[in-house]
């Protein structure tokens, strides 16, 4: 299922289209208007004229404007999703050499896995259709080829890797 604001971005284009067009709409309609009462005034320019006549420009020059500062924020959404791809690439390998260094068994890389997620020791079981007790004993394996004690230590082991960027242990 998309995520959300994955639908609100398909659309954001042709509502950008749209809003261009109405705002073009609008600065047509305020120049024949502005036209039309300098006729009515024999040429003269009244405050009214003038009100109207910098709304106009202010509506062209957001017209004008406006496609650039679209173009250049889809672009930087574009990169950022990208870093965030590559961002996202480097945690996987990080938590994947840890999961390597420590020697877990597919099915402790699993559990392992489910536990960096953040899920719980049920949650773990029910995904893998095993009980409880079994996930625990994956756990306290893990725990021991890990060198730590616990899911807060284990997780600390990989941000560490992360942050301070030091080697994995051999």
């Amino acid at each position: 299922m998309p995520h959300p604001s994955q639908s609100l971005m398909s659309r954001t284009p042709a509502a950008m289209i749209f809003l261009i067009a109405v705002q073009v709409f609008c600065a047509l309609f305020f120049l024949t208007d502005v036209w039309s009462d300098y006729v009515e005034e024999n040429g003269h320019f009244t405050l009214h004229l003038v009100i109207e006549s910098v709304a106009a420009a202010v509506l062209i020059l957001g017209v004008v404007l406006e496609p650039k500062v679209v173009i250049e924020l889809f672009a930087r959404k574009a990169r950022l999703e990208e870093s965030l791809q590559t961002a996202s690439q480097a945690v996987f390998e990080v938590i994947e050499s840890h999961f390597d260094a420590w020697a877990l068994s597919p099915a402790e890389r699993d559990v392992a896995t489910f536990l960096v997620k953040g899920m719980s020791i049920s949650e773990i079981a029910e995904l893998r259709g095993n009980k409880d007790g079994t996930i625990k004993a994956h756990l306290n394996a893990i725990y021991r080829k890990s060198g730590t004690k616990n899911r807060a230590e284990l997780m600390a082991a990989i941000i560490d890797t992360l942050v301070e960027a030091k080697p994995l242990p051999a």
